[in-house]
């Protein structure tokens, strides 16, 4: 076997789903030196997971390609509730909405996951060298403690076997259904054991045709799903349970009679199980169906015999517990089966240099929505922390937070979908007497209640180094701004350019690109106390020793670190950029002055009033500073006059470009 000398890279991803390529399009995008590589020969194609919340959906338009997925799916706006009537016929029971209104620009949409990897790749492709390795597998990890707290070490040691193609290719089984050969998708259920040991065992045997590499890394991410190699390698754990409930999934072109096929659709049959409609792209619905009568291996408990799971199988099932309607269909997809089970990682780093990310810290039913959107949302949290630090910009203090915050999601996860997968796993109550029996009325409930968390809106971080919440050396003084809330998301509203009167979503200025945002909100500047507060902050800001200077690298650009952007109260005519101190609107000797820094919240020609500051009921008199995190969650909200401690907070992680250390 054929092998090369340690090669260093700053950070190793191991595994290219979503949560791996949502981590390396961070460091593509933040220009950080690194690897991706995954054990299969080739990304997904068809099947997997498909729901996109509205959430996610803000991330993709933070890396400029929210557009492309916004365009592409299928969207959902309604949810039909079908349950058995007092004869035990299947009835509409209830709509609700599929997205709370009003949450956000965007709304639930579906689309198959070969398509969302490919935004990622052409985004990582367009901005960086980096490339997926494929069929590339890891056989060996190292870590050396020793070296854990030397930010210039290299402590990961990998040893990475490049496999045949056809080693690399995952072994499915064929389905002949009307006619059709369908490759499924049971290679990457939980009713399927890992096929690492046989891949290695394999590419042993076929010395020849493969080479071995020893890479030395700073940091590694496993994002290498439910049978995570880097998780067995850490010697750490998932925790939680399994349950009896099966579930067999068909993406279907359906032939039926049921009237809301188009419509996501959560149905309850009097006893034969449930099914959940999930309309999908190009004439496709995907169908969640509970398998009533499989076999297990081992008793009550165990593992379902997966053999006896094939699309006619799955298929009846439907068909059991959509009557008296019929469904069937002469299209196949693709395919696969699950069985439902809650499980929480021990731990999510290693001395905060081996991350493990998505399905390799938390597993759970598909139903809810949230496996991709939370995985993708991980590393969406770790990405740019990990680029800070390896660039010198930020100290390691702020790894700790990637646990800290995204934990406590995993947990809220896993409880939510053990009360909703087995609300919807249950049988439905014949009567309020029935005890045993599902409350229809509960379940709808459930999922209402379930939408806002489903949606990645109410993600809401505790107080960190880089959340200025109570407790925390420096703390914010949420009142200036209540509704742009410490922990959450930076909500959106529409406001004018100062410069040329376009309209804008907030978030829309708030792209990925690991940039830091201070947010002034002036209030109305037309009144002399309001400008003049002003005018002192602009001249703490223009010191040589400000903030915004002493983080940024000599020779990087003005706000390649910290963005200063202003949102004013003021008729947007009664003032011009030139009323505000340059370090407003900065001055370079090629670009000239920078007329995008400034906005109003105003009333624009086409596109009605974004109202943000009496949507987030901020003091026209008073004003705020807010501190944005590269992620646009919120990191701190303080008086407009109170540089100081905007200063202090900067200052507790972040590493002076001017002595090379945090203050």
């Amino acid at each position: 076997m054929g092998s090369t000398s340690p090669t260093n890279v700053d950070v190793l991803i191991v595994g290219a789903g979503p949560a791996g390529l949502m981590m390396a399009t961070w460091l593509a995008k933040c220009g950080v030196n690194a690897r991706i590589v995954d054990k299969r020969g080739t990304k997904v194609f068809n099947g997997q997971a498909d729901g996109l919340q509205c959430r996610t959906l803000e991330i993709f338009d933070s890396f400029d390609f929210g557009h492309r997925a916004w365009l592409e799916s299928n969207h959902m706006l309604e949810i039909c509730l079908w349950n058995p009537d007092k004869d035990g016929t299947i009835r509409r029971s209830d709509r609700i909405p599929d997205t709370i209104p009003g949450i956000s620009r965007f709304q639930q949409v579906v689309l198959h996951q070969g398509r969302i990897e490919r935004f990622f790749l052409d985004s990582i492709e367009g901005c960086s060298d980096i490339r997926v390795e494929r069929g590339v597998l890891p056989t060996k990890l190292e870590l050396d403690e020793s070296l854990v707290d030397d930010k210039d070490a290299y402590p990961i040691t990998v040893h990475l076997r490049h496999l045949s193609e056809e080693e690399a290719t995952p072994q499915q089984r064929s389905t002949s259904a009307n006619g059709q050969s369908i490759e499924d998708g049971i290679f990457r259920s939980n009713l399927s054991a890992d096929d690492t040991q046989e891949l290695l065992r394999a590419s042993q045997l076929n010395a020849t045709a493969n080479t071995e590499e020893i890479v030395k890394a700073k940091y590694m991410l496993g994002a290498d799903g439910a049978h995570s190699w880097v998780r067995d390698q850490l010697g750490f754990t998932l925790e939680g349970e399994s349950t009896d409930y099966i579930w067999g999934v068909l993406d279907i072109v359906p032939i039926t009679d049921f009237p809301d096929i188009r419509m996501r659709c959560a149905i309850h049959s009097a006893d034969a199980g449930s099914v959940m409609v999930i309309p999908r792209e190009n004439k496709l619905v995907r169908l969640y169906i509970q398998l009533t009568t499989t076999q297990h291996n081992g008793g009550s408990g165990g593992r379902a015999d997966r053999s006896q799971i094939n699309p006619d199988v799955i298929i009846q099932a439907a068909q059991k517990i959509m009557a008296p309607y019929k469904i069937s269909y002469r299209k196949l997809d693709w395919w696969t089966a699950y069985q439902i089970g809650q499980r929480v990682g021990t731990k999510f780093s290693a001395h905060e240099r081996i991350f493990l990310a998505g399905d390799a810290v938390h597993t759970h039913s598909p139903k809810a929505g949230q496996g991709m959107n939370v995985s993708m949302q991980d590393t969406f949290n770790l990405g740019w922390k990990v680029a800070n630090v390896v660039k010198g910009l930020s100290d390691r203090s702020i790894l700790k937070t990637y646990e800290l915050e995204r934990r406590k999601i995993a947990q809220q996860l896993i409880e939510f979908d053990h009360r909703f997968s087995r609300l919807f796993s249950g049988r439905p109550a014949k009567d309020v007497m029935d005890e045993e029996g599902i409350s229809m009325e509960v379940f709808k409930q459930a999922f209402e209640k379930g939408n806002m968390f489903a949606s990645g809106i109410a993600v809401d971080y505790e107080a960190s180094v880089i959340v200025a919440k109570e407790g925390q050396p420096i703390t914010s003084s949420q009142s200036l701004a209540p509704n742009i809330k410490l922990g959450m998301r930076m909500p959106s509203v529409k406001v004018l350019s100062q410069a040329d009167a376009r309209p804008w979503h907030f978030q829309e200025l708030l792209k990925s690109n690991g940039r830091w945002r201070v947010l002034v909100l002036p209030g109305d500047v037309s009144k002399a106390s309001q400008m003049e507060k002003v005018q002192k902050l602009g001249e703490a800001l223009s010191k040589k020793d400000s903030f915004l200077r002493r983080f940024t690298p000599e020779g990087a650009k003005y706000d390649s670190v910290i963005e200063l952007l202003t949102v004013h109260a003021a008729p947007r005519t009664s003032v011009t950029i030139f009323d505000f101190p340059e370090a407003f609107r900065p001055y370079d000797e090629l670009d000239g002055w920078d007329y995008w820094k400034i906005f109003v919240d105003d009333q624009s020609y086409h596109e009605g009033h974004g109202q943000m500051y009496d949507t987030f009921e901020v003091d026209r008199e008073k004003g705020c500073v807010v501190i944005i995190r590269p992620d646009q969650y919120i990191s701190y909200v303080g008086p407009l006059e109170d540089y100081e401690t905007v200063d202090g907070f900067f200052s507790t992680f972040m590493v002076s470009q001017q002595t090379g250390s945090a203050i």
